[in-house]
């Protein structure tokens, strides 16, 4: 049965568990010195690929980020490249949309303007003459 006690590892202890993967040692070697088990191993270096040092982190619940806490002003800045990045966008958009109607016009002009095939396209012989 479990003692009901969690280890905590700060994140030195971690980090430097990580760094030691990185460099090419066992996994099973570095987890019976540390004596835990190689899933924490693996999950350590699962949230140092994902989050990279932030991710070692000491277990505890998860810092809240909305965006009540941070700085009206970080907020108004935020929206405003957002807005400018949607109105360059539908700028392209509608030029992509000029370019695609010209085309078009022009491929049914080609089309109009094409003589009528009579089979392969290719000219065996010319008709004979009559004298």
């Amino acid at each position: 049965m479990s003692t009901g006690k969690r280890r905590v590892f700060n994140r030195e202890v971690k980090l430097s568990a990580v760094r030691r993967l990185m460099a090419g040692e066992s996994p099973p070697k570095i987890a019976k010195e540390l004596q835990i088990g190689s899933s924490h191993l693996s999950k350590w270096w699962a949230n140092y690929r994902r989050y990279g040092a932030e991710g070692l982190r000491p277990a505890q619940r998860p810092r809240k980020t909305d965006a009540a806490k941070l700085e009206p002003m970080a907020v108004a800045a935020d929206l405003a490249v957002a807005q400018q990045r949607i109105r360059e966008l539908e700028r392209k958009v509608g030029q992509q949309q000029l370019e695609l109607d010209f085309f078009q016009k022009a491929l049914r002009q080609v089309g109009k303007a094409r003589r009528p095939s009579d089979g392969s396209g290719l000219q065996i012989s010319t008709p004979p003459s009559r004298q």
